[in-house]
């Protein structure tokens, strides 16, 4: 990109914002024209591979590749013209063939000019893959009947579009060849509006297909959301018979485990559904925009497209969202019913350890008072075994003959004076214990 010397420089990314809105344009279409189109579901991976056949596409038709490591080519082969695209899952190949003599519809396909070996070797799945027949303004009118006669056996579905400038129909049926069929008729349309019309048409096709990936998951997805749905019930039911002067803790544990394995299975399911839920919501907003971009005319007699689709494809998305919440919903209850539990559990280990600690406090009660028992019985003892001694030493000294009084009446008088002694020499020694306790670090009352 030039760029102006008197402006500031450009972004990295300008460039390539600028020319997005270029790169994928229309192929503009002479009628009659002859298009065959295959959309290949493929994993991102093979982005290179599908380069590579382009290319070798290219080289078959004596045609540089004109690949520079984008998402979309569009080539004059000569015979035919290519268009391929690659989206996020998939990729679109489009094989155009103008010019040449009108012929019956769908009897000379433009896919039949492509190699048979190159096809086979694509990549990916078929998702859809549809022959569409451009007719010039000066064929014949087609009457009703000529129609029901090229979609037999098949009821079909048409209507004007582009404000009555042209018109389509089809019967969206896949036939024996693997392909569906969409007629166009030019009424008034320029060479873009029709090359605008016919991709539109086939892109409608493809990502009402895309959108509907996500209805046979949602199908498998009921039963699994019932069986979930039933296994919270009964847990929400036991939860609710569990006494509440009497909290089984063992059973709330278990029923804990059991909804973190109930968890663990939803968290499962929404991690393989997610994205195609949410893929299927941008798919079926790509449908309603390709619709309304039609401008759809009604002809008298016949469903509209919009109408068929509408009628088709807005339940199928609606049972995938229904689900979709649904499984949302379980997760969000899971959730609140954990809550719930551990709350209960918490209260239950609270209530316990307070009675824990109640009947530490009576214990320790009792040990005080025990405790000041085996004290009165110490001093009680100790001051028999000191009376003792002192019994001794006084009859030593009434021998001796140095005694002033009697000694039965001293020994008397020594046990009030050895009692008061030992009783406040344990009082003192259980102080100085009690403060040296409390000077501990870590240590509270």
């Amino acid at each position: 990109m030039q760029t102006n010397p008197l402006l500031p420089g450009n972004h990295p990314l300008r460039e390539s914002i600028q020319e997005e809105i270029h790169t994928r344009f229309y192929e503009p279409l002479d009628p009659p024209a002859r298009v065959s189109w295959l959309t290949l579901l493929s994993p991102r991976e093979a982005i290179d591979r599908e380069r590579e056949c382009v290319a070798d596409l290219c080289r078959r038709h004596g045609i540089e590749p004109p690949l520079n490591g984008e998402n979309f080519v569009a080539v004059d082969l000569g015979e035919f013209r290519l268009r391929w695209e690659r989206h996020n899952e998939f990729s679109t190949w489009a094989f155009f063939v103008v010019n040449e003599p009108r012929q019956e519809p769908f009897t000379h396909p433009a896919i039949h000019r492509v190699p048979i070996d190159w096809l086979t070797g694509l990549p990916g799945e078929t998702i859809a893959a549809i022959h569409l027949e451009l007719e010039p303004r000066e064929a014949p009118v087609r009457s009703m009947r000529d129609l029901g006669e090229l979609f037999a056996p098949h009821s079909f579905v048409g209507n004007g579009v582009s404000g009555g400038d042209g018109r389509v129909f089809t019967d969206f049926r896949v036939r024996e060849d693997g392909f569906e069929r969409f007629l166009v008729r030019d009424v008034d349309l320029s060479p873009r509006q029709a090359g605008r019309l016919v991709q539109r048409v086939l892109e409608l096709e493809t990502y009402r297909l895309m959108a509907l990936l996500a209805l046979p998951l949602a199908r498998e997805l009921m039963p699994e959301l019932n069986e979930l749905e039933g296994r919270l019930n009964d847990i929400n039911d036991e939860m609710a018979g569990i006494s509440e002067h009497f909290h089984g803790t063992d059973r709330e544990q278990r029923l804990l485990a059991a909804l973190s394995d109930l968890a663990a299975d939803v968290e499962r399911m929404g991690s393989h559904t997610a994205t195609r839920f949410h893929a299927a919501r941008a798919y079926a907003s790509m449908v309603d925009k390709r619709a309304e971009e039609l401008r759809p005319v009604r002809i008298p007699g016949l469903q509209t497209l919009c109408e068929f689709l509408g009628r088709r494809l807005d339940p199928a998305m609606r049972t995938c969202r229904s689900q979709d919440e649904r499984l949302n919903n379980l997760a969000t209850r899971i959730h609140r019913t954990t809550s719930m539990l551990r709350t209960r559990v918490d209260v239950a280990v609270e209530n316990q350890n307070r009675d824990l600690l109640r009947s530490m406090n009576r214990r320790a009660h009792l040990q005080l008072r025990l405790q000041e028992t085996v004290e009165g019985l110490s001093v009680v003892v100790i001051s028999y075994y000191l009376t003792s001694l002192l019994a001794y030493f006084l009859r030593g000294l009434d021998d001796a003959g140095t005694l002033p009084l009697p000694v039965n009446i001293a020994i008397g008088a020594s046990v009030p004076v050895v009692i008061g002694g030992v009783w406040y020499a344990l009082r003192r020694m259980r102080a100085r214990i009690t403060a040296r306790t409390d000077e501990e670090p870590g240590h509270s009352r």
